[in-house]
């Protein structure tokens, strides 16, 4: 059943980058991104006000402690690291295609256990080398399909955008580890209060950066499809959280699971974006999703 819920959780997530794309195309990134920030805020805070007025006793699993100034400075950094990854992932899918967008995305388990490997000392077995030689492999496949779509992944600044999200993402799912793990922070408690900084700090970037210039830039408009970002992110975390508390449910297999999302963004960008060189990327698709079979059976 647990792995019922993680794939559940896979395909929300490929909803949720086909939302993402449809809201930003020909739309202001900034104000996207602020108004998802609040989404996402608005949706925990009734469990941090609860916990604090106690409706939520201590004891359950959903209470969200207070924690000391030196718990919330950690969480700040949090909604740093994570803030920009989306505002990187966010530029980069307007402007890319979701058919490459997707593949790339997938890769961030291996950046991920190269991290692991560089920073807390963690060692690969021989599955898992596979798996990132595999990834890599992929990747720079991935660069020579692009250039029949005249994107240069050396050059590309979107490209490099993506890029960089991709491990700024990897970079925060290690820092979870550290919070959690080590620091022995309560994950409600990290992702209600950085969800509530990270719309602090977009407010601010939103006054002081975007609205000064907004009649110069690409205009917002509304879209229906907006909300529905947070919304089924949310949803997709949800999903993974519940499949977790089933007996026997394993991490590693969950979020490897979860990375399956590529199919649904890469499916939807063939039939409704209509994007193009699908043929190729599709090879380079199927590598990316073997390299995550070799770490998947790598963890087992």
């Amino acid at each position: 059943m647990w792995i019922l819920f993680a794939l559940v959780s896979a395909a929300l997530l490929g909803l949720y980058d086909v939302f993402k794309k449809q809201s930003l195309k020909e739309n202001a990134v900034i104000p996207v991104l602020l108004i998802n920030c609040i989404i996402c805020s608005l949706i925990f805070l009734p469990m941090i006000i609860l916990s604090h007025s106690g409706s939520i006793p201590q004891g359950s699993q959903y209470h969200v402690p207070e924690g000391d100034l030196y718990a919330h400075i950690l969480v700040v950094l949090k909604a740093f690291i994570v803030l920009s990854s989306w505002i990187c992932g966010y530029f980069a899918i307007k402007h890319l295609p979701l058919t490459i967008v997707g593949p790339v995305n997938a890769t961030r388990p291996v950046m991920t256990m190269i991290g692991g490997l560089l920073i807390f000392g963690e060692a690969l077995n021989p599955w898992q080398w596979a798996g990132v030689v595999t990834a890599i492999v992929a990747f720079f496949l991935l660069s020579r399909t692009g250039k029949k779509e005249g994107i240069t992944f050396s050059t590309d600044h979107w490209i490099w955008l993506l890029i960089a999200a991709a491990v700024l993402g990897a970079i925060s799912g290690l820092y979870d580890k550290y919070l959690i793990a080590q620091a022995g922070l309560n994950r409600f408690f990290v992702q209600g209060w950085y969800n509530l900084y990270q719309s602090i700090i977009m407010g601010v970037i939103l006054i002081a950066l975007w609205y000064p210039t907004r009649k110069k830039t690409t205009p917002f408009v509304w879209k229906w499809t907006i909300p529905l970002i947070s919304i089924f992110l949310s949803a997709a975390d949800l999903a993974y959280l519940y499949a977790l508390t089933f007996p026997g449910a394993m991490i590693s297999v969950v979020s490897m699971v979860r990375r399956s999302s590529v199919i649904v963004s890469f499916t939807f960008g063939a039939l409704l974006f209509h994007e193009k060189n699908l043929r190729g990327k599709a090879v380079d698709l199927a590598l990316v999703i073997l390299s995550l079979v070799f770490l998947l059976i790598g963890t087992l």
